[in-house]
């Protein structure tokens, strides 16, 4: 087989409380194609990141393929044409750095007669990127709760009702390393069970498409207030979703911010964008839903 499609959908980590451990998997996908043949290794970029990241070997995509080839002391291919169609924006905190890491792997794995299981592409994208969240909503679909200390990775994938979720997307870069460089090395053990708590509520209160309860649980002691001061805006956007009866929060490390609606979407949205705005920060916003429907490929 000489091509490939991969699609890997957009994902939001911590949702709150659960940090590093709660992903959900979103209807917004990167779609790429790779076809072996051609005049050496070529990288096509449409949508979000064109003309912004590399057209070569320099890819993330293509660095997580070259990666698995090397682990299994396989040549690569030396004609390799990569079509990318991403909607996942950049740097916002839904996983477009995962997205390209797992795209990468599972093409390679396609190619090299799929060695690997789901849990091994998790494992290796976990020792890539250092936290299991996103990949783990990506590759398994819907609500994941993830254990990444042991292996095999544990992962707990839920279903979940239809939910209305708004995420506003601030034009402000913030690097993930700068986010998790401001988390403090000890806490509290009051935060850590407040944490410990809340975490197993919104797993609840998501499953039940508990609203009420979301609002209760939503809440984060951990890394959220370390986190806000860095991301003009973001928590007073926080806050005037939680005023319109939607839980939210910082999606991943920001700097957008997730909200679970109720039937007020569009008022959830304007709000948050305005108190993005009055900090001086011009944002996007996108209406999705889950998605029960993980990483796939056709060959």
């Amino acid at each position: 087989m000489n091509e490939l499609m991969v699609t890997v959908p957009a994902t939001s980590a911590n949702l709150g409380p659960g940090f590093d451990c709660l992903g959900l998997a979103l209807d917004l996908w990167n779609t790429t194609t790779f076809r072996l043949g051609g005049d050496g290794i070529n990288v096509q970029v449409k949508g979000e990141g064109a003309g912004q990241l590399p057209e070569d070997t320099g890819n993330l995509v293509v660095q997580a393929f070259t990666s698995l080839y090397v682990r299994h002391e396989a040549t690569m291919p030396r004609d390799l044409q990569i079509e990318c169609h991403n909607l996942i924006p950049m740097g916002s905190g839904l996983g477009s750095s995962t997205a390209a890491i797992l795209t990468g792997l599972i093409a390679a794995n396609f190619f090299l007669g799929q060695p690997l299981s789901k849990l091994d592409l998790l494992y290796m994208t976990i020792e890539i990127e250092g936290h299991a969240d996103n990949a783990a909503a990506a590759l398994f679909g819907g609500l994941v709760l993830v254990a990444a200390d042991v292996f095999p990775p544990i992962i707990r994938s839920y279903s979940l009702p239809p939910l209305s979720i708004v995420v506003v997307v601030p034009k402000f870069n913030l690097p993930t390393r700068e986010a998790r460089a401001v988390l403090p090395e000890k806490i509290d053990r009051r935060d850590a069970i407040f944490n410990i708590n809340r975490t197993a509520l919104v797993v609840d209160a998501l499953r039940e498409g508990d609203r009420r309860l979301l609002m209760t649980a939503m809440d984060d002691r951990l890394h959220q207030p370390y986190r806000f001061p860095l991301i003009p805006g973001s928590q007073a956007a926080v806050e005037s979703a939680n005023k319109l009866g939607a839980a939210a929060a910082l999606s991943g490390a920001g700097p957008s911010v997730i909200a679970f609606a109720n039937d007020n979407a569009r008022e959830v949205a304007a709000a948050m964008q305005a108190a993005f705005r009055d900090a001086g920060i011009d944002s996007r916003c996108y209406h999705l839903t889950p998605t029960m429907q993980s990483a796939h490929w056709y060959g």
